[in-house]
């Protein structure tokens, strides 16, 4: 009997070393993935309801809101642009509910800068190859697009938000991390524009405070101290929430790839100016923020609420993978990872560690070490509101995103056997599309398609697998609703359905260029 209890107490002590240990340092282990979590319940039944639990309206007035960054506002290809077919706003017709989301327009149709505009207008003016003369004028040409693009979002209609009536029920903005949204307010915004006044940049594309131009066209109408955590307990006072939506968290990690370098958090991390120092948070710094998330969302009058995991953001075609030794192959056989990741306009066959920006595998597994604790510190947040009677769910954004991460697992199926790991299985409309980074030509679109032109953000067939994936969730939370017509919307997303003819050729133009800026 001693020795069993002895056992038993190693283990207790093991499991909780291992716990805080893994809270404090992202251990790149093993190098195995998590499985996809497919019960938004987490196996556990709701309990009986807590003293504090907030009391919804029998109908509640909003019947949907939504609180994210880019992902949730309808970001693609650059820009945050067709908001009303976001992932919010599709799970919204097929709930059959109005659903208002704010929207930008501009000479290129959205903000900050809409690389898929910029090239069919580039299309109108030389056609669908361009020849010696067209390459000479292809430099001005686009430098035109990008100054009418700047002077409206600076000095134009566009520095301005459009409405202030209309309080949103899609409350996302883009480039926004946990502490921006406990924090940051329209007027902060506001502030911040004016004490940066724009400058009229000769070779600049994006406008200057883009970023807090989108959060005061979101923030606004609800009043100059109002944070988005703000925003969302306004909508609960006024008439109830059914069903609230939370993916945040990304941004706590995406700069490292979008930029290449990793900069682990340190004491400022709550302080909203400080903070910009870092781009990969400790998971025990982003345990006290998203608990603190959690702590206000409680008293939200909110029927239930779904909380998304991290993606991995490695997988994101932004940073692509190379081996120079071997190209194509992972660092060794049955890895997740690749030896280097780069700026995708760079051929492996020239990249030089000495010479171009790049992460290496072991900052990649280590940055998606920290992402998996975070999303532990997510479920472990849905599992305790749920013992507590809370309706809450979780939906996996990072096991859907794993499930159909091509050069990950789709193309390399030891990795698939070496992990927890299954696909995601697709609509049947969207059976040909993949995570790499989207190439089309003149005669068509000749891979991608899950994600948009700036390797980050999804095209609208990719936001209508994450609003099916709401879908599920929200069907076994016994909420009817419609079927999404997902050939209807590959119709409506004109990146897939249209491809740029220009865009190999104008990215092979400019990739030298790109890769001088940067290095």
């Amino acid at each position: 009997r001693v020795h069993i209890t002895v056992h038993r107490l190693w283990n207790e002590v093991d499991r909780s070393l291992r716990q805080v240990l893994g809270r404090w340092w992202a251990i790149p282990g093993h190098g195995r993935g998590p499985a996809r979590i497919t019960d938004p319940t987490l196996g556990v039944p709701l309990g009986p309801p807590a003293p504090d639990l907030p009391q919804v309206p029998e109908n509640p007035r909003h019947t949907l809101v939504t609180l994210g960054d880019s992902l949730t506002h309808g970001l693609s290809s650059g820009a945050v642009f067709r908001t009303d077919l976001s992932w919010p706003a599709l799970v919204a017709r097929a709930l059959g509910t109005s659903f208002s989301v704010p929207h930008y327009g501009g000479p290129l149709d959205g903000l900050p800068f809409n690389v898929e505009t910029a090239l069919r207008k580039l299309q109108e003016k030389f056609g669908t190859t361009l020849g010696a003369l067209d390459v000479l004028r292809l430099p001005a040409a686009l430098h035109q697009l990008a100054d009418a693009n700047e002077d409206y979002w600076e000095r134009g209609p566009g520095s301005t938000p459009a409405r202030t009536d209309i309080r949103y029920q899609n409350l996302a903005i883009y480039g926004w991390d946990l502490r921006d949204s406990l924090s940051s307010t329209a007027g902060r915004a506001a502030r911040r524009i004016a004490d940066n006044p724009p400058r009229d940049n000769l070779l600049g594309a994006i406008p200057d405070n883009d970023n807090d131009i989108a959060a005061a066209s979101v923030l606004a109408p609800f009043g100059p101290q109002a944070t988005q955590v703000d925003a969302v307990a306004s909508h609960g006072r006024d008439g109830g929430i059914a069903t609230l939506i939370v993916a945040l968290g990304a941004n706590n990690v995406l700069d490292a790839v979008v930029n290449k370098r990793v900069a682990w958090s340190g004491p400022a991390f709550r302080d909203l100016d400080g903070k910009d120092e870092y781009n990969v948070w400790n998971p025990v710094h982003f345990g006290l923020e998203y608990d603190e998330l959690v702590r206000r969302l409680r008293d939200v009058k909110a029927r239930r609420v779904i909380l998304a995991t991290v993606p991995h953001v490695t997988v994101a075609p932004i940073a692509k993978g190379v081996n120079p030794a071997a190209p194509g192959k992972k660092w060794r056989k049955g890895s997740r990872y690749f030896p280097y990741y780069i700026d995708f306009w760079i051929d492996e066959d020239d990249f030089r560690p000495t010479k171009h920006r790049h992460l290496t595998h072991q900052q990649a597994r280590a940055m998606d070490s920290a992402v998996d604790q975070y999303n532990q510190v997510i479920a472990g947040h849905v599992r305790t509101a749920r013992e507590q009677g809370r309706d809450w769910y979780l939906l996996d954004l990072c096991g859907i995103l794993d499930g159909v991460a091509f050069r990950r697992y789709l193309d390399d199926p030891l990795t698939g056997r070496n992990n927890p790991w299954t696909p995601y299985d697709l609509p049947e409309a969207y059976s040909d599309l993949d995570t790499r980074f989207f190439r089309s030509n003149a005669g068509g679109r000749t891979q991608g398609g899950f994600f948009g032109l700036d390797g980050v953000h999804a095209t609208t067939c990719g936001y209508a697998v994450l609003a099916g994936a709401v879908l599920d969730v929200l069907q076994v939370a016994g909420v009817a609703f419609e079927k999404l017509d997902y050939g209807a919307i590959r119709a409506a997303d004109t990146l897939v359905s249209h491809p740029p003819a220009l865009f190999e050729h104008v990215l092979q133009l400019l990739a030298p260029f790109m890769t001088r800026a940067v290095t």
